[in-house]
């Protein structure tokens, strides 16, 4: 496909995503759209009845190579209204998986193996990887690869990595069980809002090495009612744990455990605690990160290739080597002048570097099947 005509379709594709955001898990318009299309393609999607989203396999055989990419907006208030909003990239995400894709197809006939283009719902939610693992999506793939758009403070426009290092991420939401008591007689009752201070108290007693990148805070707090002389006997509460590592997110949550433990016993009231979404941090495979360069320098130049990014936020493509850890993964970082930043309601990027994108990952798709199959005949 000549440049001008892949960058025509895939400004048409991205123009069309942008302006029909869907949040996590109603992604039905989208995954009908981008199916369709792949159909007229002369290919052959597979959907599930229980949920958004599909994967469409390119080649001949048992698929050895996945590309994954996310379709979910945000919910957020943009110029004074609560909409869906494409505010972290996703919908350039999509419309660099269908350029790879389109260029794919056009040598199917000629490709070593075959490869599996992975359209993912609920990234933002954390769930939809681990949805698409259960469902056995990746279990036959040695190769995973992804994609994020980089904001300007990691990578500047036309820089491209071959990794991206994001840490881990657990959400908690809790409640607090006391007892409900006058406001004059306190010794009667147990202080929903006193324990939920002590827990804050404790949660910054929870050590890590400090060699290591990692916080855990309550985020929400909710307790009382109208009145004001009444000591609350209940609450309910977040807490977000960040962490660099998967091992050091694994110390913070038996610090959790522990500092709900104590709290419990030093006030005599009941603390439940419910994890509503796990990140995984990313384990990058160093096979699957050379690849990732090679693929960078071959297409953008050796110039344009920068060094690994390691970035605080969370990305729930790194859930699949976690669940799977025979995948080899690694996640391209696109350099493509995110501003004012990921989550901005009036979040805008260089669109023109999307094509650049599309042939990076075509690339290295081509390079893991070319080591995929060689593996096989080892």
């Amino acid at each position: 496909m000549m440049e001008q005509q892949l960058r025509e379709r895939m400004q048409h594709v991205f123009t069309h995503l942008h302006a029909h955001p869907e949040i996590s898990w109603q992604e039905k318009a989208t995954t009908a759209y981008l199916a369709a299309m792949l159909t007229e393609e002369g290919l052959e999607p597979r959907t599930f009845d229980d949920m958004t989203g599909f994967y469409v396999d390119i080649g001949e055989g048992i698929p050895k190579v996945g590309f994954r990419t996310d379709m979910d907006a945000l919910w957020q208030e943009v110029n004074g209204e609560f909409k869906a909003n494409h505010s972290c990239g996703h919908d350039g995400h999509m419309t660099m998986a269908i350029g790879a894709a389109l260029l794919l197809n056009e040598q199917k006939e000629s490709l070593p193996g075959a490869v599996r283009f992975i359209f993912q719902p609920a990234e933002e939610k954390a769930q939809g990887a681990k949805a698409f693992v259960e469902k056995g999506v990746v279990d036959p793939l040695q190769f995973l690869f992804g994609v994020h758009v980089r904001p300007l403070v990691e990578l500047a426009d036309g820089m491209h990595a071959p990794a991206l290092y994001h840490g881990a991420a657990k959400l908690f939401t809790g409640t607090i069980t006391g007892i409900e008591a006058h406001g004059a007689r306190p010794e009667q009752g147990i202080n929903a809002i006193e324990v939920a201070a002590a827990l804050v108290d404790a949660l910054k007693r929870i050590w890590i090495s400090p060699t290591e990148s990692a916080s855990i805070k309550m985020t929400q707090l909710q307790a009382g009612g109208s009145a004001t002389n009444i000591i609350p006997g209940s609450a309910t509460f977040s807490i977000d744990a960040r962490a660099q590592t998967n091992t050091a997110m694994d110390a913070l949550t038996a610090g959790l455990q522990r500092a709900v433990a104590a709290v419990e016993t030093l006030y005599g009231a009941t603390i439940t605690t419910t994890m509503d979404a796990h990140i995984a941090a990313a384990q990058v495979d160093e096979e699957a990160k050379a690849i990732m360069k090679q693929a960078i320098i071959d297409v953008a130049g050796e110039e344009h290739c920068a060094p690994d990014v390691v970035t605080p936020g969370g990305e729930d493509f790194h859930f699949y080597a976690y669940k799977r850890p025979q995948l080899q993964t690694t996640l391209l970082g696109l350099g493509c002048g995110v501003t004012p930043g990921l989550h901005h309601p009036n979040m805008t990027f260089n669109e023109q570097q999307l094509p650049t994108g599309a042939r990076i990952i075509t690339r290295a798709i081509m390079l893991a099947l070319q080591k995929a199959e060689g593996s096989d005949t080892e």
